[in-house]
């Protein structure tokens, strides 16, 4: 049941920064890219455990933000149990802590946990936290199996998203 994103296309909150760490999640957003744009999930044999549609929307954002003259990274996770951000372990989070020491912001590609558990690691930086992508809701959907070793998903329902009174989309320090 991961989550369905939309993207926000407007980067000019972001283009304020001058230097910026893209921290995605590699699970929720990947999926909804997938559905959203009607592409595999996962390619094993072409791409392993990466999807490309998600792959090419965090490319063309650090590729926007650098044309506006911001120094940007991508935090990049390798390992499979790094690809789901909200269940980090202490080790990945100092990892980021010490990387976000060379940033002023972070945006964060994933959901509300996502950016707490980026906003908790990082507290002893002075970068910003930014959630990048607006949470609409959970997916129900039906993977399913084409060769070669291809998975897609097959969207059900979105099951609408209520955000506790208080919690918006906000730059938090």
């Amino acid at each position: 049941m991961p989550f369905s994103f939309k993207v926000n296309d407007d980067i000019s909150e972001y283009a304020r920064f001058k230097s910026v760490l893209i921290v995605p999640c590699r699970f929720c957003p990947a999926a909804s890219s997938a559905v959203k744009n009607n592409k595999p999930y996962l390619e094993f044999l072409r791409k392993f455990l990466k999807t490309d549609s998600y792959e090419r929307y965090i490319e063309s954002l650090k590729t926007s933000l650098e044309e506006r003259g911001t120094r940007t990274s991508i935090f990049r996770s390798r390992l499979i149990h790094q690809f789901v951000l909200c269940m980090w372990t202490s080790r990945r989070r100092k990892k980021l802590l010490d990387r976000a020491r060379e940033y002023e912001a972070l945006i964060v590609l994933g959901c509300e946990t996502a950016v707490r558990t980026v906003r908790d690691s990082v507290e002893l930086s002075s970068c910003k936290v930014v959630q990048g992508l607006e949470s609409e809701g959970v997916m129900s959907i039906k993977p399913r199996f084409h060769l070669p070793c291809n998975l897609s998903l097959e969207l059900e329902s979105i099951t609408p998203l209520l955000l506790q009174k208080g919690q918006s989309k906000q730059v938090h320090s």
